[in-house]
């Protein structure tokens, strides 16, 4: 691609408008117009992009705030970051570069350091004739000289989204590009001390400065970049892996001496205030850490194993915001049925799944759809995952003796309306949960099963009589989550024959075209990214009550519910692969047998 950042038309020594730091006015706001912003407003106007509402409330958001008129639409979804980095370039004259599809050498990134690039959101990409072509989010001409003052090179600027900017830069600049030397550091001071295989010494798992500690900042800082649920550090005989948890599949992303894993797990302990001298017993904390301008909470588990302690971080990344209903991925029908259950006065309505299928997020979407003035919510939950201001969040203690079942009765004493119990983990739980249904008050619950109609039959074998089950259960939602194809590398391909067998069993209308993602940096080569909610809604018709109280088998459950309307999760994913959403593999790989 040839270098240039203007196109004719143009005077070269012209001055750019600097959209990015100008205060405007529109209609109501009292301040003085800039050229930029009112070029831009005016331009995503004229191409019917955005309404004269829209520009008005973004104007007045910026009179009162400042910020980029450009992000300020962005952000409240106005238009979409492509469209904005288009509307620049023909507005400015700069060309838009795709980051999807530009294919980045590690060499040409060598010349901006990382510091840089992430305080200016800026990726060099290419050389063309001796200058050095960068990606940036909006024309400015001080940032291009500021850019050439630090590199001592030419310089020419071009635009992309600024999501795809810090994408390529988090996925470039390695947090841990540079393990090695932590780890030979570690090793020399290991052998320095003479440590023995059993203890570590505690200034090597303490001091900021020192290699283990720096180690674990750069995993869990690597994870929060890469998307990451889960990190997993599991020692073998010669050995440490780490491996990543992106959208619900394991990655190896290190493999480390297994000399360095015990002091590696000794320092995850320290920061989350457990016991780092017990080995043998099955430990649990909880850590709060810093990574790029954010706290993140994470959750610790380890466990022994024959080759020494395992060790898993969940990641709870409190900056997402939290989804509602219609943006789970239910079809309009489910969502609509879903929703009318949710706003009955009593009763229960669980979400079933296993681990890491959305449940959370589902009772989550389902609160901020019920929270409203008039309604005292009250959840207990281990841990609270998502601080939401109008609701009475309880976490548990089981060392202070707050745990499900007890935090549950004490909440039946603060006149609530909608109660919110995180996991229904024992009899005990599940009982009083029932019991709260039947008195009046309206409880979700997420419950670990295969599916719906399995859900009842968990009742059923906690105990709990039958006619209680159908007088108190409203719904069940069965879920999964399955991985989107990657939209910046989706290719058409032929799938095997075993794929087109599954996908013709489970109903699926023959396609002309079948398409897969291939891999690509903005995937982290996987040919995935993101995830989206297959449902099956199970509601507690009179029939299916009989059926309950007669202790019918799940299969009978199962398809009374289908003869009624209920649409299975197998179902629901084969309509994503027709949509090309997802992909015939990733329906095997996650719900074969439902």
């Amino acid at each position: 691609m040839v270098a240039f950042t203007k196109r004719k038309g143009k005077a070269a020594n012209e001055p750019t408008p600097d959209v990015a730091t100008t205060d405007v006015e529109f209609t109501s706001v009292p301040a003085k117009p800039k050229t930029g912003s009112k070029k831009l407003g005016e331009h995503l106007l004229s191409q019917g992009i955005i309404t004269t509402e829209q520009l008005s409330q973004a104007l007045i958001y910026q009179g009162n705030h400042g910020g980029r008129i450009g992000e300020i639409l962005v952000n409240q979804k106005a238009l979409t970051e492509q469209q904005l980095a288009s509307a620049l370039g023909e507005l400015f004259g700069y060309d838009v570069i795709d980051l999807r599809k530009q294919p980045i050498d590690a060499s040409v990134l060598q010349n901006i350091p990382e510091d840089l690039a992430r305080r200016y959101s800026v990726v060099p990409f290419q050389f063309s004739n001796g200058v050095l072509d960068v990606a940036v989010a909006e024309p400015d001409d001080g940032l291009k000289a500021t850019l050439g003052q630090r590199l001592n090179m030419p310089i020419s600027l071009h635009l992309a989204p600024l999501g795809d900017i810090r994408w390529v830069i988090d996925s470039n600049y390695q947090a841990i590009g540079t393990v090695d030397k932590l780890i030979q550091a570690f090793e020399t001071a290991e052998t320095s001390r003479r440590r023995t295989s059993d203890t570590v010494a505690e200034d090597l798992i303490i001091s900021e400065d020192a290699p283990v500690v720096q180690l674990v900042d750069r995993i869990l800082t690597q994870a929060m970049r890469d998307r990451a649920s889960d990190v997993h550090i599991e020692p073998s005989e010669e050995v440490v892996r780490v491996r990543f948890r992106i959208d619900g599949a394991l990655k190896e992303v290190l493999s480390m001496p297994a000399s360095i894993g015990p002091g590696l797990v000794s320092r995850i302990k320290i920061m989350a205030n457990m016991n780092i001298v017990e080995r043998r017993r099955p430990q649990d904390g909880q850590l709060t850490i810093a990574i790029d301008g954010n706290d993140v909470d994470v959750r610790v588990a380890t466990t022994a194993t024959i080759m020494g302690e395992s060790c898993v971080m969940r990641i709870l990344d409190k900056t997402r915001s939290v989804l509602r209903l219609n943006e789970l991925g239910m079809p309009t029908d489910t969502h609509l049925a879903y929703s009318k259950l949710v706003r009955s006065p009593f009763g229960m309505v669980l979400c079933a799944g296993p681990t890491g299928s959305g449940k959370t997020t589902t009772l989550y979407a389902t609160l901020s759809e019920v929270t409203n003035p008039t309604v005292n919510v009250m959840t207990i939950e281990d841990p609270v995952e998502y601080v939401f201001p109008q609701i009475n969040q309880i976490q548990t203690n089981e060392q202070a003796g707050l745990t499900f079942a007890t935090g549950l009765k004490s909440i039946l004493r603060q006149d609530p309306d909608v109660i919110l119990v995180g996991e229904i983990r024992d009899v005990e739980t599940t009982r009083v949960a029932v019991q709260s249904a039947l008195t009046g008050h309206f409880v979700a619950s997420s419950l670990h099963a295969t599916d719906a109609v399995s859900a009842l039959h968990r009742l059923l074998d906690m105990g709990i009589e039958a006619f209680l089950i159908a007088s108190s259960v409203l719904g069940v939602v069965g879920q999964r989550l399955l991985r989107r194809i990657c939209p910046s590398c989706k290719v058409e391909y032929e799938p095997t024959l075993e794929e087109l067998e599954f996908f013709h069993e489970s109903g699926g209308t023959p396609l002309e075209s079948y398409v897969h993602g291939v891999g690509c940096t903005f995937c982290s080569h996987t040919g995935y990214k993101d995830r989206i909610g297959v449902y099956e809604l199970l509601i507690m018709t009179p029939e299916i009550r009989r059926l309950v109280v007669g202790w019918a088998t799940q299969e009978e459950l199962r398809t009374m519910a289908v003869r009624q309307g209920m649409r299975t999760m197998r179902q629901e994913a084969i309509a994503l692969v027709e949509q090309g959403v997802t992909t015939i593999e990733e329906v095997i790989r996650s719900m074969y047998t439902l």
